[in-house]
């Protein structure tokens, strides 16, 4: 039992020695040939970053950090907490700037076709038109419901339609697990920032 105690004990002490996040930057050139290089130690100048983000090992939650500057400025512009934009962008496309869904939504805040115009955004696959687009549309919703985030993220995923005639987050199981993701992973991220 003694050693057992001790193995224990040892194990922890190790575990808790270790930060939780780890972190990854991945450094990309393409050669002549038109073939692109990865690696994660850049061994020439031709090497640029590629991609900077963290996985926290005991949640399970990958973050990257890429799209952060357009995040900020998003925030700043439309007034709206930089947790929470990025706690969207993580439900809606885990931060790939070419998701398209089965529905037709594109881009890392999923913008449908016909919102586009409205929204100012010529490519939806363009990080920084994409996540302007959609913190002002955030925005538009945040306002109508009165600040009532929970109710401005349903309208988000299901429409603002439907979250007047409910007056509370629609009955779809779809929309109900998409708020609670988002504000899990709000949570999360308003901890690490």
């Amino acid at each position: 039992m003694k050693y057992f105690l001790t193995g224990v004990i040892g194990v922890v002490l190790l575990l808790s020695s270790f930060s939780s996040n780890l972190w990854a930057e991945i450094y990309s050139y393409t050669d002549e040939n038109g073939v692109r290089h990865f690696s994660n130690v850049p061994t020439s100048p031709e090497y640029s970053p590629y991609y900077r983000g963290s996985f926290d090992y005991f949640s399970g939650l990958f973050l990257s950090d890429r799209y952060d500057h357009y995040i900020y400025k998003a925030s700043e512009i439309h007034d709206i907490s930089f947790p929470l934009l990025k706690a969207i962008i993580k439900v809606e496309s885990d931060f790939n700037p070419r998701a398209i869904s089965h529905a037709g939504a594109m881009g890392l805040m999923q913008i449908m076709p016909g919102n586009l115009k409205a929204l100012n955004i010529k490519n939806p696959f363009d990080p920084r038109e994409n996540i302007m687009g959609g913190a002002k549309y955030l925005k538009k919703l945040l306002d109508r419901f009165d600040g009532k985030v929970v109710l401005a993220l349903a309208a988000y995923n299901a429409g603002p339609s439907r979250v007047d005639r409910y007056n509370r987050v629609p009955p779809i199981p779809e929309t109900e697990n998409y708020v609670r993701r988002v504000l899990k992973y709000y949570r999360i991220i308003k901890k690490r920032y």
